[in-house]
């Protein structure tokens, strides 16, 4: 089984989610995540990456 890696924007928080975009497959669906599961600094625009279950915030 190959865990999922890849990169995400924030596209949008509304509220205690935020709306990613996947940067290497733009066209798929934008993946809603709660916010509890991401860096307490993101903010629309901020990159993060996906690895292990765990969002880091990259930029």
């Amino acid at each position: 089984m190959e865990l999922l890696v890849c990169d995400y924007k924030v596209i949008q928080i509304d509220g205690d989610y935020a709306h990613l975009q996947r940067l290497d497959k733009p066209e798929e669906p934008y993946k809603l995540v709660a916010r509890a599961l991401l860096p307490p600094e993101i903010m629309e625009g901020s990159k993060l990456h996906y690895e292990m279950l765990q969002y880091e915030l990259i930029s």
